[in-house]
């Protein structure tokens, strides 16, 4: 199986020498191709500056990540936004959809940074709003849109220039329980019928019981790694509860 993200070894510290805080202890994983791995640990465990650094929003102080064999930890300058803006995908918690433009001028916008033709941009957006049922909705502004409606706009937004990794922080975090199913059953379509590799950050369980393996992190180490394999979502879920109640700490934080 191909490789699509290598955590090798890193660490993250805040502050000064005076006053070092520990974000990220020597933290080593693997994520391949068409995966779906959920990170799950309470506030303060480590799980977004992770997702952080592995977005290049912030910079590891030591050790490494690989995303399709290259070392982000050593891209700078346009190396390191054409990467942003070709290898990665992203699903964030409040949509981030401008709300000058239209559902599909936001899904196009990624396309046309990357200076597609306006034929194949077209083809590509109807074939992806076809996916996620967002074609009725192509024409309206967010404000016109459900937080369901703007999820899934994110989500095709996410999708359209074929990353390599779609990073999602707390997607569901915004969105009422029907929505949230909802969401959750497209990105598990988006996963499975379109084979894309997705790490995503939850606090919650059910969230979580939507991915194939779910890593926790307690005081930014691993402090277990469970997957689905053959078992129901259900029996899964259940699984997922049974560690969260080992890793202790404030449960309103981890469910």
């Amino acid at each position: 199986m191909e490789q699509i993200l290598k955590i090798d070894k890193i660490e993250k510290y805040y502050g000064s020498r005076s006053s070092l805080t520990k974000a990220i202890d020597h933290l080593s994983f693997e994520v391949e191709k068409k995966e779906f791995v959920a990170i799950m640990g309470a506030s303060g465990s480590g799980k977004t500056t992770l997702l952080n650094c592995i977005s290049t929003i912030d910079k590891v102080t030591s050790g490494h990540i690989y995303v399709a064999g290259t070392d982000i930890t050593k891209l700078r300058g346009s190396l390191l936004n054409r990467f942003r803006r070709e290898e990665l995908g992203f699903i964030f918690q409040d949509f981030n959809l401008l709300d000058t433009l239209t559902a599909y001028e936001n899904i196009a916008l990624a396309l046309s940074i990357q200076n597609v033709n306006v034929n194949e941009i077209d083809r590509r957006i109807k074939k992806v709003a076809e996916e996620l049922d967002i074609k009725s909705i192509l024409n309206k502004y967010p404000y016109q849109m459900s937080g369901g409606q703007k999820q899934r706009v994110a989500s095709a937004r996410a999708i359209i220039t074929n990353p390599k990794l779609i990073l999602a922080d707390e997607p569901t975090g915004a969105l009422d329980s029907k929505s949230s199913r909802m969401l959750l059953e497209r990105i598990g379509y988006l996963n499975e019928v379109m084979e894309a590799t997705i790490l995503m950050v939850t606090h919650d369980a059910f969230t979580a019981s939507y991915a194939s393996r779910v890593i926790f992190i307690k005081d930014g180490k691993i402090f277990n790694e469970i997957r689905k394999g053959d078992h129901s979502r259900k029996e899964f879920f259940d699984q997922i509860i049974d560690v969260v109640t080992l890793l202790g700490g404030d449960l309103n934080d981890a469910l």
